[in-house]
């Protein structure tokens, strides 16, 4: 037999059988992106849960890991134990690779194995790949995955050289360097786990910290296809940037500036919060809390203490959300985006939804109103089974409707547990099960589940038109 020809018919080598079993071909994407994260949330249970993870050398207990290893690898930020006093320096790196798998994401991680190893990908995969990023197309995927990832290193790389030289003022050089490396991969990430108790709390004022840590939330949360769409129209590579990058930036811009002129208004008569602060101060952290409760869920004030509509400006925020193919979780900035435009257009009698001189196609607009409804059925009815199976009175229905929602938005923020720990440290093994769930669904999106349990099917015949009343 000619050499050709055994090697035609030889088995697949190692290389190729390990990064194959990363994203199975007899698999939908949906399907095989979430095995992916629940591999990854599995793993890290594992590994949370030995009693090396913990700082007192006793298991945190199943349950908790779960907890926490679901918030990390879906880059949400709650915490049922206090990151830098109950986990030691081996339970911290775990947390740290799960959000860093965690925001890449699981295909995203899977191809970069792949690329490691050489590996060429095939159309199913590229498929996984388009729909755990939210491509628009599958061209030139893995030169977006190659950008990708020298993009999140610089940038992380960056955040975490800017805040080690400034954290070298507070901390020693190695600890200064492992925070600031810490700090960098949850800002970009998205995630909100911090090395200290108070989140942010005594940087409220420090400038450096809160435009450096603020820059890598917006970049993290932004979308990676808006930064490849604007270094591609920077390189001349394209004569115009997409109407998704120019809504998703007006979006963000919008959302940030609303955010942060409503809580400085709601609060800065409130002394417990603003009051007591300079007028620039007072700006600093309605603006830091603007950005971060949309995505990130860093602190640097005690939200406990804000008044219940401040409390509910951020409930909208968070379920909002970041952008589209970001590390960020919500119904999403161009989502509310495009029901704006079709309510704008509804309201002036026009069939047509359009957005910067485009026309916005039909299919794009429902998904946009499912995911709307989406989000409210899922907060509400995870609000409605935290206040049943937790018993709580009506005094905690926003504190629950608080939680719900950060979770859901995979952010992080929440009113505490009179402590450094999140509302749900005071919740039942149930209650902490039904937070998982929601961040779980909200990392990966309502409508990546739905095509799960929604069967597409073509429309072959178009039926008559009737009119119904409506208002």
């Amino acid at each position: 037999m000619s050499q050709t020809t055994a090697s035609i018919g030889a088995a697949p080598s190692p290389v190729s059988r390990l990064s194959a079993w990363f994203i199975p071909a007899r698999y939908p994407p949906a399907a095989v992106l979430i095995g992916g994260f629940l591999v990854m949330i599995l793993i890290g249970t594992l590994l949370l849960a030995l009693p090396w993870a913990a700082a007192d050398r006793h298991s945190i207990g199943l349950v908790d890991a779960l907890f926490t290893a679901t918030s990390a690898v879906c880059v949400t930020g709650l915490i049922v134990k206090d990151t830098p006093v109950d986990f030691s320096l081996f339970g911290q790196i775990v947390i740290l690779l799960l959000i860093q798998l965690g925001g890449f994401g699981y295909a995203g991680s899977a191809m970069l194995l792949g690329l490691v190893v050489g590996r060429k990908f095939g159309l199913r995969e590229r498929l996984v790949v388009k729909q755990a990023l939210n491509l628009l197309s599958m061209e030139g995927l893995v030169k977006f995955v190659r950008w990708l990832i020298i993009c999140t290193v610089l940038i992380e790389g960056g955040t975490a050289l800017l805040l080690a030289l400034r954290l070298l003022q507070d901390l020693p050089p190695l600890q200064a360097a492992y925070t600031g490396i810490f700090l960098s991969i949850s800002a970009f990430n998205n995630a909100g786990f911090s090395l200290f108790s108070d989140s942010l709390g005594r940087y409220q004022l420090d400038w450096t910290v809160n435009v450096v840590v603020t820059m890598a939330v917006v970049l993290g949360g932004i979308g990676f296809i808006v930064l490849y769409d604007l270094h591609r129209y920077a390189q001349r590579a394209v004569f115009r940037v997409s109407v998704h990058t120019k809504l998703a930036i007006t979006s963000t811009a919008i959302l940030v500036l609303l955010g942060g002129l409503g809580l400085w208004v709601l609060e800065v008569a409130n002394p417990r919060s603003l009051a007591g602060l300079s007028w620039p101060g007072q700006a600093m952290v309605a603006f830091f809390h603007s950005i971060t409760s949309r995505t990130a869920g860093f602190t640097t004030s005690n939200i406990a203490i804000y008044q219940g509509a401040s409390l509910y400006l951020l409930i909208l925020l968070m379920i909002i959300g970041g952008c589209p193919a970001s590390t960020a979780g919500g119904i999403k900035t161009t989502a509310v985006g495009v029901i704006f435009a079709a309510l704008w257009a509804t309201a002036h009698g026009r069939q047509d939804v359009t957005l910067f001189h485009r026309r916005i196609p039909f299919e794009v607009v429902a998904k946009a109103f499912l995911l709307a409804f989406m989000a409210f059925a899922l907060v509400t009815g995870a609000t409605f089974l935290l206040l049943a199976v937790e018993r709580l009175e009506f005094e905690r229905f926003l504190p629950a409707l608080f939680e719900a929602a950060s979770a859901f938005g995979t952010v992080g923020l929440s009113t505490g547990d009179g402590g450094a720990l999140s509302y749900s440290a005071t919740f039942s093994a149930a209650g902490k099960l039904i937070v998982t769930l929601m961040m779980f669904i909200g990392r990966l999106g309502p409508l990546t589940l739905g095509i799960m349990v929604i069967a597409r099917t073509e429309t072959l015949v178009r039926l008559p038109e009737e009119k119904v009343l409506i208002g």
